[in-house]
């Protein structure tokens, strides 16, 4: 069973800039063929906070001898959204004889969600497709004003280990997440590894972001680690940059069981 705490602090020191924490948990049961886990998320940006409870199943095919597997995954949960309009500072629209009525009453409001996925892997290599959100909620604003949709992404990720000597490794891998018509995003990633306990490389994001990264092996079971964004454009002249904290620790109930060293 392995248990993940992850805090980022997005375009730290823009009054109201986003925050995500994300708890989660998940272990192989006594067939080891089927997997369960537990989801916790909390994303706050501004006035308007959204937090999440999801329960995920998964079963593992092996293949080639036990040296990779299949696994076919789906998720279920839901979100509870908090919009507190009313904390806002608002500045008069003489147009429409004062603040916007859609701004004027806080809103409160909880939509389901299921998601699913599919992922290979062996020791060195891994490719994964998923939708973690396929609900096509919507969130209905009034009469005479646009309803918003929930959008539906689809995500492909995918990355090796490369051994470059005893001591150094080299793990390429990238992320492409498509949402309905707009741009894809992508995510470039260059890690290394030096002597199985520190991680250390560069991102690059096609939202102008270039990220260092860091992880610290402290023992087989706990690893904690960090990253800084830079943010390209005119944001960079109003924000500090965004930091990201990671802390995972492994519980080694049968030591048998545990494949170390683990690379993702």
């Amino acid at each position: 069973m392995e248990a993940s705490f992850l805090g980022r602090f997005q375009n730290v020191g823009l009054p109201g800039a986003p925050t995500t924490q994300t708890f989660s948990v998940h272990s192989p049961l006594k067939n080891k063929r089927v997997g369960v886990g537990l989801l916790f998320i909390h994303d706050k940006i501004s006035v308007i906070n959204q937090t999440g409870v999801h329960f995920s199943y998964a079963y593992r095919i092996p293949l080639k001898s036990n040296q990779a597997s299949l696994s076919f995954g789906v998720q279920g949960g839901a979100s509870i959204y908090n919009a507190q309009y009313s904390q806002l500072d608002l500045f008069n629209n003489p147009q429409n004889g004062g603040s916007d009525p859609l701004l004027s009453n806080d809103l409160r409001s909880s939509r389901p969600n299921i998601g699913a996925g599919i992922y290979y892997s062996s020791k060195l290599t891994y490719v994964g497709i998923s939708m973690p959100s396929m609900m096509n909620n919507v969130f209905y604003r009034g009469t005479g004003v646009t309803t918003v949709n929930q959008t539906i992404p689809l995500i492909l990720n995918a990355g090796h280990v490369f051994t470059l000597n005893k001591l150094l490794k080299f793990k390429p891998n990238f992320l492409f997440k498509m949402i309905n018509d707009k741009p894809v995003e992508i995510d470039l990633n260059t890690t290394f590894l030096f002597d199985e306990v520190i991680w250390f490389g560069v991102s690059y994001k096609s939202a102008k972001q270039i990220i260092g990264i860091t992880q610290f092996k402290i023992n087989d079971q706990l690893q904690c680690g960090y990253s800084y964004t830079i943010t390209g454009g005119p944001l960079k002249t109003a924000e500090l940059g965004s930091h990201e904290f990671m802390v995972s620790y492994l519980f080694q109930y049968n030591k048998k069981g545990i494949v170390s060293p683990r690379y993702f």
